[in-house]
């Protein structure tokens, strides 16, 4: 989680000790906060502290000097956005996204050119916290996992979010990434526990969670085909798009689900140069994931 230092103007760098969503996730904890031109900061936050942030500055040029100052917890929240957005927090884990999943991930059953990525506690705070079941999905081997920034992952607010979270992410540069997508139940019906069926129809879901598709703006005539499919107890309606100015890409398969009291929201996305090469793995892909 970045950290907030008491006076800083310049541009600056932020690293966390919290480890990545793969292998593990930490809750809030220890992080520093330094750059060229102001001091170093150190601080340290637990759950149990509901206030306020002590943070110790230490002047770069002159080590013995240190200040004290507090820092709201509201104030560091807001202060994460911004420099998840200006710094690049979630994109900096270089070591993290170097380790491909065919050297840690078990191959997919009747399909050796895949692997088996089975989603547990140790992965997301929203399954640590019980608010969301296992789920799973297959992945080429040669795909990385990529590190999901903590105020995207619901670790503030489970288990009661009121906003959509990102449990995991991978990509290929060459052929497209993933993402597992979680809303809460609330924000689509009153009813607890409702099936996918009983939320809406195909068009409903997709109103309301087709910007978490495309990453932007949701536009209806987007929706090339519409499909519903049963696995097991669950019912799954299945979506293609054709996103020319979405951010994920300009090409977007998603599957979308409820159980519990959460709606599951898988998204496959490539660029026109990932589609045309990988399509077929991409679609794969998609069908392979069940909650």
């Amino acid at each position: 989680m970045p950290c907030i230092p008491a006076a800083a103007s310049a541009m600056a760098s932020c690293s966390t000790s919290s480890k990545p969503l793969w292998p593990s996730s930490s809750s809030l904890g220890r992080f520093s906060f330094s750059s060229s031109s102001n001091p170093a900061v150190s601080c340290s936050l637990s759950n149990n502290q509901s206030t306020s942030q002590l943070c110790t500055a230490q002047s770069l040029s002159s080590p013995d000097s240190r200040e004290v100052v507090t820092i709201g917890r509201r104030e560091l929240l807001l202060g994460g956005v911004a420099s998840s957005l200006i710094l690049g927090v979630g994109n900096s884990a270089e070591a993290y996204t170097q380790v491909e999943v065919g050297a840690f991930l078990p191959p997919a059953e009747g399909n050796p050119n895949y692997v088996q990525f089975v989603a547990s506690p140790k992965d997301t705070p929203a399954l640590r916290a019980g608010n969301v079941k296992p789920y799973k999905f297959i992945l080429p081997p040669a795909w990385k996992p990529v590190r999901v920034a903590n105020i995207l992952s619901g670790n503030y607010c489970q288990p009661k979010c009121a906003e959509p979270w990102v449990e995991v992410k991978f990509e290929n540069a060459k052929e497209g990434t993933v993402q597992v997508v979680v809303s809460p139940m609330v924000r689509l019906t009153n009813k607890a526990n409702a099936s996918i069926e009983e939320i809406g129809p195909p068009e409903k879901i997709i109103s309301a969670l087709g910007p978490f598709v495309t990453g932007n703006s949701f536009d209806p005539d987007e929706v090339l085909e519409t499909s519903v499919e049963k696995k097991g107890d669950l019912t799954y309606y299945n979506y293609q798009l054709e996103t020319p100015f979405a951010l994920t890409g300009a090409h977007n398969l998603a599957a979308a689900t409820a159980s519990g009291n959460v709606v599951l929201l898988f998204v496959v996305s490539a660029s026109d140069k990932q589609w045309a090469s990988s399509q077929d793995l991409l679609r794969t892909v998609l069908e392979s994931f069940s909650a």
